[in-house]
């Protein structure tokens, strides 16, 4: 028995051994593994997390963005559809049956239910910041087409975080920014972004006053912005200037501005000056609002300028030369000159200057034997063309160009000055609508079968630069038609008077005569002009006559037919 049991108890100490052995294999197996897990979450804590990128979702990318930048969970704005005013019903069908169905009788007894015409919130939850947005469906979170942020402040960090997934919106095409707080850099930043988003087309920012003014960052020539309003930002005359230079200079001009919404500001007639310099050579904008301001007469009749005609500053001057000199060589790019004909013809250049002045007598003889030639085959040509049915224009034969050198001036220049430039400049123009209306090019291959013909079509309006427009001669200066392009112009709650009021009413004038003299497919003149609350007197003869010019401009407007009798018959129902 004592060797069995002494067997028993060697055998059970081996077991409880290899049980210790096993446990400690165990946990030194665990303490490794933790050892581990804890040198990675070292290494992934020091280790820089992977960029975001954006998915076009708003609402996610914001959200995400906002938590990678450190913000806790109840400090980021949360991203809310926009509140909209409920529709009206519809009216009664008339063809129902009945139209009145008779009251269920109400059970006291029940609870009435909660009216649906507002939302029951949290105290103080409408001051939270949030985020509103409007999409094309609310059930796609990829098609947001607004954005509206209303009085929270927009730091560095947020415009780093709108810089991220802005782009990345395909459907955005309004921003609208109120009360943000925006600074010089913020301002500019949010500039820079706004051309990256492909279908950026409305950009409100109001009730920003920022002291540097830089609002001329948003209207730069990259810029794709359609429909800019900057109300409330106490701008002053130094920011309107920079908007005017923005608008246009002698050589550059933004191609994409229609609409400029600057009321509630704080510039005087220095920088509506400003704004008016830069719309001398803008033909793009069309809609135009300086309502209260500080605009008196001086700037009304800076405007009243601008609408109807004025003349060209001295770098105006040289970069129309340039312009048609560029247009009338081609050549020009090559390093080649011109030669000293086409240079002659210039009507920028005075008569008795002559570029090929410096021809011996030789040159001369052979210069006037080219040009009898010329004018031969001019002759012929015209000729030809005249049996063929097609009028051309010569606008200067050699003959009048050495009498109006002889005499030192140009005698278009003294037609300019009689007053007979309207009526050439008309003639002109029906000459041209009469060779081009209904014309067809072809070539020789359309002749043999093998293309097919291109016609023009009269639709197409070529944008041309102003300083290539027909011209003027008065007193030396070169006077071109003023700014066609503004149909609606809003100058109410200002300070005009009398005397600016008649210079609009002038230019409004000029415009209607120029209409009708000189009709152009795409500048229609002004067509709206606001002047309520400024200090005119509501019995002004100028007033009335102004209203009554500008019922006629209403595209709506249909005037009055009369009987056959004479008789003033109305239109109305």
């Amino acid at each position: 028995m004592s060797e069995a049991g002494d067997a028993k108890g060697v055998f059970a100490s081996a077991a409880k051994k290899v049980k210790m052995g096993k446990r400690v294999e165990k946990a030194l197996k665990e303490k490794a593994a933790a050892s581990s897990s804890q040198e990675a979450t070292e290494e992934d804590a020091n280790k820089a997390p992977e960029p975001y990128t954006c998915i076009g979702h708003f609402d996610a990318d914001f959200t995400e963005l906002c938590r990678r930048a450190g913000l806790p969970p109840t400090e980021i704005p949360p991203v809310v559809l926009r509140a909209k005013r409920p529709g009206t019903p519809p009216p009664p069908d008339p063809k129902a049956k009945d139209p009145t169905p008779p009251e269920e009788p109400v059970d006291v007894a029940e609870e009435e239910p909660k009216p649906k015409t507002y939302v029951t919130k949290e105290k103080y939850s409408y001051f939270k910041p949030n985020i509103q947005v409007e999409m094309e469906h609310e059930e796609k979170p990829a098609t947001v087409t607004e954005i509206y942020i209303r009085g929270w402040k927009i730091d560095d960090m947020m415009v780093d975080i709108f810089r991220n997934c802005f782009p990345t919106i395909e459907k955005l095409n309004t921003i609208n920014l109120w009360n943000v707080g925006l600074t010089d850099k913020t301002l500019r930043d949010l500039a820079a972004i706004f051309p990256q988003c492909p279908n950026l087309k409305n950009v409100s920012i109001e009730g920003n006053p920022i002291a540097e003014e830089p609002w001329a960052c948003l209207i730069g020539d990259d810029s794709l912005i359609v429909n800019l309003s900057l109300r409330h930002n106490e701008i002053t005359d130094r920011g309107a200037s920079g908007i005017g230079a923005a608008l246009s200079t002698v050589t550059t001009c933004n191609k994409n501005l229609i609409s400029l919404n600057l009321s509630h500001n704080k510039f005087s007639d220095v920088g509506a000056e400003a704004v008016v310099k830069g719309l001398r050579m803008n033909r793009v904008l069309l809609c135009l609002s300086l309502a209260s301001n500080k605009i008196t007469d001086k700037g009304a009749v800076k405007f009243g300028e601008l609408l109807s005609r004025f003349p060209l500053t001295h770098e105006e001057v040289v970069e129309r030369r340039k312009l048609l000199s560029d247009k009338g060589s081609p050549d020009r790019g090559t390093g080649k000159s011109p030669p000293p004909s086409r240079r002659a013809e210039s009507k920028d250049r005075p008569g008795s200057v002559r570029s090929g002045s410096h021809l011996d007598k030789g040159d001369k003889k052979r210069d006037k034997s080219s040009k009898k030639k010329d004018n031969k085959h001019e002759k012929k040509n015209e000729k030809e063309d005249a049996g063929k049915g097609n009028k051309t224009v010569v606008m200067m034969d050699s003959k009048k160009d050495k009498d109006e050198g002889a005499k030192g001036g140009t005698k278009k220049d003294d037609k300019w000055k009689k007053g007979g430039s309207r009526s050439s400049i008309v003639g002109l123009t029906e000459t041209v609508n009469k060779t081009t209306k209904g014309k067809k090019t072809t070539s020789s291959k359309d002749k043999k079968g093998g293309a097919a013909p291109e016609s023009e079509s009269p639709d197409m309006v070529e944008a041309i630069n102003p300083l290539l427009d027909s011209v003027e001669s008065i007193d030396g200066q070169l006077w071109i038609p003023g700014n066609r392009s503004i149909i609606n112009l809003n100058l109410s709650r200002n300070e005009i008077g009398e005397a600016g009021l008649k210079s609009l009413l002038l230019a409004l004038q000029y415009q209607i005569t120029l209409a009708n003299l000189a009709p152009h497919p795409a500048l229609k003149g002004l067509m709206r002009l606001s002047l309520g609350r400024n200090p005119i007197r509501a019995d002004s003869e100028a007033y009335q006559k102004l209203q009554d010019l500008l019922l006629t401009r209403d595209p709506f407007y249909k005037p009055q037919a009369k009987s056959p009798d004479g008789e003033v018959q109305s239109l109305v129902g």
